[in-house]
């Protein structure tokens, strides 16, 4: 029985491990990234962007669009065609969606 919990402690050790790898992860991810990721709802719900593994079908495809941040910003404050304004992002929040998807796509600052 002595020998069942030594191979459980790393097991545990080993998803602990792991968990922590994710975490890192996701904090390597720059904040606009995560934002267009889970922001509600996500702009990689309907937009396509290469870098995120975003494949939306229904918004333009940003890699092909390439817009600057300005545009970006403009879009997500106010809102374009089927696209709704984001309110409740705060101005640093937008900013770095703006500056991630224009980098992204190529379509600079």
């Amino acid at each position: 029985m002595s020998s069942v919990w030594p191979k459980a402690s790393a097991a545990a050790v080993l998803l602990a491990a792991a968990a922590a790898s994710g975490a890192h992860a996701a904090e390597a991810e720059p904040p606009g990234k995560r934002l267009f990721l889970n922001a509600t709802p996500p702009c990689a719900l309907c937009h396509s962007l290469n870098d995120a593994g975003a494949i939306g079908a229904i918004g333009p495809s940003l890699d092909e669009l390439k817009p600057n941040a300005q545009r970006v910003a403009t879009a997500v404050r106010t809102g374009i065609g089927l696209m709704p304004p984001y309110p409740d992002l705060s101005d640093d929040e937008v900013q770095s969606i703006a500056r991630y998807v224009a980098r992204a796509s190529g379509g600079g600052d």
